[in-house]
């Protein structure tokens, strides 16, 4: 059965900066796209990988050049050969599930093979910044329950910023997430000044194609890997090396692709993790059925938003919930 594809580009300023290593981000550059059939329609929402070049242009450009076999695509493993991994595949992915929930009349969740779905307590990112004005945004999030800050790759910046989080907020579990910013050679007094402040997760110290530095390589905190896994491809190398995957549709094409890979490393033995690009409450829906399976969960996108779709997610007491009228559900039927 074929379906129609439109897609548009939406720009969602975020409420202020913000600041990653090597990158500060002001505004979120987001692909919706709608899959109808006539009568059923499906959305789906892809912000792209900004550190592969894939953004709002190149996912147009995938599009356009794939719109037939796009249409005719009858399955989400069929639209895993037509596009590659990344925020367009994403997209599409993920409006083929609302669609397909649509026309069977069920909800997403229950395609994916959950009977219900339960609130789920989620990370607080901070960005990087002063010490002071960080440890101010910490006690900000009054009802969280876990923070996760991002770092820099400046050592001794970067465990004053620790460190002023957690005398400011002793009661939270605390992950950073150093994207790329750091190299062997410091990854150990990295970890032990890390440990010295109870943090429970170091997210991808090593910049990308570095994972053979951590062969044989002992953390006393878990490792995640995030740039390091983009796709079910890379699951397999990160034995070893890495304890979590931190999976986002956007970088493994979306939920099915994400389904697949929650269940690989589970079989080779590693955590699981679930993150996001910063986006709208149409892309957390997705990602937090795939939650239901994880050890840690980083949804909190459209927290970094001027203004969030309505409907959206919900969050409170340090947890997100995804109404069923977000996304995936039966009422996204046309009237007839």
């Amino acid at each position: 059965m074929g379906q129609s594809l439109a897609y548009r580009v939406e720009r969602h300023a975020l409420a202020a900066p913000f600041r990653i290593s090597g990158y500060v981000f002001e505004a979120s550059d987001l692909v919706v796209v709608e899959l109808t059939d006539g009568t059923h329609r499906g959305r789906g929402e892809g912000g792209g990988v900004y550190y592969l070049g894939d953004e709002a242009p190149q996912m147009i450009e995938q599009l356009e050049a794939n719109r037939v076999a796009i249409e005719a695509c009858e399955s989400r493993e069929e639209l895993r050969q037509i596009l590659p991994p990344g925020g367009a595949r994403n997209a599409v992915d993920c409006a083929m599930w609302e669609l397909e929930a649509s026309r069977q009349n069920v909800p997403a969740y229950k395609l994916a093979g959950f009977d219900a779905l339960k609130p789920l307590v989620t990370t607080f990112t901070l960005g990087a910044d002063e010490p002071e004005i960080m440890a101010e945004g910490a006690r900000n999030y009054v009802g969280a329950r876990a923070i996760k800050i991002k770092l820099t790759g400046s050592l001794e910046l970067d465990v004053a910023r620790v460190r002023a989080v957690r005398e400011a907020r002793p009661d939270v579990w605390i992950g950073v997430d150093a994207n790329q910013g750091y190299g062997i050679q410091d990854l150990n007094a990295l970890i032990q000044a890390m440990d010295r402040l109870k943090v429970s997760l170091i997210e991808q110290p090593l910049r990308r194609g570095a994972e053979a530095d951590l062969d044989r390589f002992n953390s006393a905190i878990p490792l995640a890997a995030d740039e390091s896994a983009l796709s079910l491809d890379d699951v397999a190398g990160l034995v070893g090396r890495f304890q979590v995957v931190n999976i986002k549709l956007d970088k493994c094409g979306g939920l099915t692709e994400a389904l697949l890979i929650a269940k690989e490393a589970r079989r080779l033995g590693l955590g699981v993790m679930v993150g996001n690009m910063v986006g709208t409450s149409l892309a957390m829906a997705p990602a937090f059925i795939l939650g239901q399976l994880c050890e840690i969960v980083d949804l909190d996108g459209p927290t970094f938003l001027k203004e969030d779709r309505v409907p959206g997610v919900e969050y409170g007491d340090g947890r997100i919930w995804c109404p069923d009228e977000v996304w995936g559900t039966p009422s996204t039927v046309f009237a007839a």
